[in-house]
């Protein structure tokens, strides 16, 4: 009954786009290229290690205890076996590693180079990723509320002493390293630095990605006084630097409100969510898309994390759960052709981040990709293939995410809510 279920809602979405697209090959051949590269990634996250070699304010995970939660696993050939046995039993192909700080052991991460096909590290940027043997790695460089904000809530060693310049010293590291992009958590006591950060970092030849700084020390870690003025803020820095500045403007307001025009970011939607975790089981059966084969892996490579984050969803607007959220979920941007265009390009920025993919910003307009539903049964999957000029797929339509009926009448009941 599922599968005939599904097969229903497969024609349905592809009579939708033949519709939508009609007449627009150039739009067709942008969705083709999305969804082409999202069949093949299969994606997780790994936290390298426990150590950090600074204390950020509000840093979840020191904030929630993870660094001390599970013991650090070091033994080089255990993680080897590790790696092996994610990459042929569970499919795994691309790997989120994050810590802790990962620049610390690049020992662990030539092994996952060498097991993973795409490897994507996330830094604070103090030290430098060597090029050597890590070319194709890309690089997230953590960034909060920019200007001296950045030092007033990063600038801050184990030892509880401040120091000045992390930004100033990432830059230097990173300087014109087309692996390398900031993740830009905005922050409004940091609305007046956010244009000036921009600037800088498109003068270092690099790309931004912006993120929500949530205050994992505070009461409300999402809490806004300024909302609107946050949001109209990176709108326009976004709207004036569109080539340095990735995210797109509905993934802004998005991420700054924690509402689409369909829904609320939560627990409940969000797809990055560990598989094998076993608080799980009604959330990965309520309708909602999710990664599939996607885990946090703590450092001792043995435990499973509730998800990519905190786990504390009320104050989590983590920017790659958001985003994820958006990608996974195509179909609730069917009802015109503007939508449609509006979700093609959050899924080709989307990839725009990772120097190992054909979307990257460095790479030819014309090779695309993504991260959805490829046999429409209600799973979802983080893929890659390349795509030059010319090429196309006998039946890309099959890869969007379904939707059951009841998850369609709540979107519709709340599509006037997206503020």
């Amino acid at each position: 009954m599922k599968s005939d279920d599904n097969r229903s809602v497969t024609r349905e979405r592809m009579q939708r786009l033949e519709t939508l697209l009609d007449g627009d090959d150039a739009l067709r051949d942008r969705l083709q290229a999305v969804l082409r590269f999202s069949r093949k990634i299969r994606v997780s996250e790994y936290h390298l290690t426990n150590a950090c070699n600074i204390r950020c304010k509000g840093c979840w995970f020191f904030e929630y205890g993870h660094d001390t939660a599970t013991r650090e696993a070091k033994d080089l050939e255990a993680l080897e076996a590790f790696l092996i046995k994610e990459t042929k039993e569970r499919r795994v192909n691309a790997a989120l590693v994050i810590g802790g700080e990962p620049t610390l052991f690049p020992d662990r991460l030539k092994l996952y180079v060498k097991h993973m096909a795409h490897v994507t590290i996330s830094s604070n940027g103090l030290r430098r990723l060597p090029m050597e043997g890590f070319e194709n790695v890309a690089v997230g460089l953590t960034l909060f509320g920019g200007g001296p904000m950045d030092d007033e809530l990063r600038g801050i060693k184990p030892s509880g002493r401040t120091f000045q310049g992390l930004f100033d010293t990432a830059l230097a590291n990173y300087r014109d390293d087309p692996r390398a992009g900031f993740i830009y958590a905005l922050t409004e006591n940091g609305i007046d630095h956010i244009e000036e950060t921009v600037v800088r970092i498109r003068d270092n030849g690099n790309r931004v990605n912006f993120n929500f700084y949530s205050a994992y020390d505070t009461d409300d870690p999402t809490g806004l006084a300024r909302q609107a003025d946050l949001l109209e803020e990176a709108l326009r820095v976004r709207a004036k630097y569109p080539d340095t500045v990735v995210s797109t403007p509905y993934y802004i307001r998005t991420m700054i409100t924690g509402r689409s025009h369909f829904g609320r970011f939560g627990y409940d939607v969000c797809p990055s969510l560990s598989q094998d975790h076993d608080t799980h089981a009604e959330r990965l059966v309520n309708g909602n898309p999710v990664l599939p084969f996607f885990n946090t892996w703590a450092a001792d490579l043995k435990t499973v994390k509730f998800c990519c984050t905190s786990g504390h969803c009320d104050g989590c607007r983590d920017s790659q759960a958001v985003i994820s959220w958006m990608v996974v979920s195509m179909d609730r941007f069917l009802e015109s052709k503007l939508l449609l265009e509006t979700w093609i390009e959050m899924a080709e920025s989307y990839w725009k981040q990772f120097i190992w993919g054909p979307f990257h910003w460095t790479k030819p307009a014309g090779q695309r990709h993504a991260v959805l539903d490829v046999i429409g049964d209600g799973v979802v999957s983080q893929v890659t293939t390349e795509m030059g000029y010319g090429e196309t797929m006998p039946n890309p339509l099959h890869a969007a995410v379904p939707v059951s009926p009841a998850t369609a009448a709540g979107a519709k009941a709340e599509a006037g809510a997206f503020a």
